[in-house]
Parts: structure tokens; C-alpha cells; sequence
């Protein structure tokens, strides 16, 4: 059975509750569908929200990013983080603009968080993070060297408290509404990869490098 991630004190759905999803399958499955998440922290007094990449393990959310970035070390410093990651899945067009909206699924999640330090630690979750942007990559690429090791901040946040809020289905027009001629139904939408344009430069110049088994995976 899943188990359930809230409702919690700062993560309970209160707009629409009907939309909330509390439980494990549905918060992990957006987070592991979402390509970006946003973390958010107070930086000199002013909360910013970043963009960021994100991998889960388990019960732990994984961000990266610079060392000088001062999100992620204010993140650090506070030793908590906030993090929402979104999945845009279309348009829920009603026949009027008040009940229109988006069809989505979000994730906003609560816990504390430390700094990565052990090399092997971090070597191993940069590689997991390649793979969950593009599976199979990290077998591909050339390692991780020391310098980048250096340069790159990891931070595990464990998720204490989390929420999901799921908008989708026929649109809730006004009963007074339902007979006006008016266009309203749903929009579904996704993401489509294009075709890969390959790099110029290097051994790409010659025009030998075939497309690796990650893409070709990725285009079907």
C-alpha cells in the first residue's frame, strides 16, 4: 500500500482540497515525470525560487548546482528546503474565462536537507542525475573530473512532508452556463522531442559519430 506524505502543516492543500493527493505513488511518479523543479529559499532577507534539475531516490529529492549559486547555499545554511516541480498536461477550456484553467499535476514538498560531501556520494548521484535526463547517458559521457567535482554543489533533501495537486477531467462550467454555445472541452498536451542537431565542432565534424542508443531510445 502507499504510504501517505501528508497532509501536513505546510504542504496541505487548502485551495480546491479535492484536487490533493497525499500519497506516494501519485507525489513520486509527478516528480519523476517533471524535467525541472523550483527550490526555494530566503537569500539576504528576499525569498527566490530557482530553477533547478532534480532526481529522486527513495524517499530523497536530489538538486544540484554551483557552488557559488546563493540558493543552494542559503539551502545549505538553513538546513531545510522547499521544493515544487510541475507537469503541464494541457488546457480545460469552460465557457466562461472564471472556469477555464490548465490541466497539471504538481508537487510541493518539504524536508530537511544537507550538503553531499563524499566524492564517491556525489560522483554516484551526478551520474543519476545525467540518467534522469536522458536515461542511459551517463554510460555515454566522459566521467565527471575532479575540477567539476569541485565546482558542483549536491544537496539531499529528504522528504518529510509533500502534497500533490491534480487538475484534469471535463472542465466544471455553471449548470447556467451548460447551455450556451459556446466551445469547451479539454486540451491535452505534451512534451515532443525534435530531431537531434548534431555538434559541429571536434570528431562531430566528420560526420561519422552515430547517434547514441540514448537518443535513438529517447525518439523511438
Amino acid at each position: 500500500m502507499s504510504e501517505l506524505l501528508g497532509p501536513g502543516p505546510h504542504t496541505r492543500v487548502r485551495r480546491l482540497p479535492e484536487k490533493a493527493r497525499y500519497d506516494e505513488a501519485t507525489i513520486f511518479s509527478i516528480l519523476d515525470e517533471a524535467r525541472m523543479c523550483h527550490v526555494a529559499a530566503f537569500v539576504e532577507g528576499r525569498a527566490v525560487a530557482l530553477p533547478t534539475l532534480h532526481a529522486r531516490i527513495g524517499r530523497t529529492i536530489y538538486l544540484h548546482g554551483s557552488r557559488s549559486n546563493a540558493v543552494m547555499a542559503a539551502v545549505i545554511d538553513e538546513g531545510r528546503a522547499w521544493v515544487t516541480a510541475t507537469i503541464y498536461d494541457g488546457l480545460r477550456l469552460a465557457r466562461s474565462g472564471f472556469e477555464s484553467s490548465i490541466a497539471y499535476r504538481s508537487v510541493a514538498l518539504e524536508g530537511p536537507a544537507h550538503e553531499v560531501v563524499d566524492d564517491e556520494d556525489k560522483r554516484r548521484v551526478l551520474d543519476y542525475f545525467v540518467d534522469a535526463v536522458l536515461p542511459g547517458r551517463a554510460g555515454e559521457v566522459r566521467p565527471i573530473n575532479e575540477r567539476e567535482l569541485r565546482l558542483t554543489s549536491v544537496i539531499a533533501v529528504e522528504i518529510e512532508e509533500a502534497s500533490a495537486k491534480v487538475s484534469q477531467g471535463p472542465t466544471d462550467d455553471d449548470v447556467d452556463d451548460q447551455g450556451l454555445a459556446i466551445w469547451s472541452g479539454v486540451v491535452p498536451a505534451r512534451l515532443v522531442f525534435g530531431e537531434p542537431i548534431p555538434s559541429s565542432d571536434g570528431a562531430m565534424a566528420s560526420g561519422t559519430v552515430e547517434l547514441p542508443a540514448s537518443l535513438r531510445r529517447l525518439l523511438g
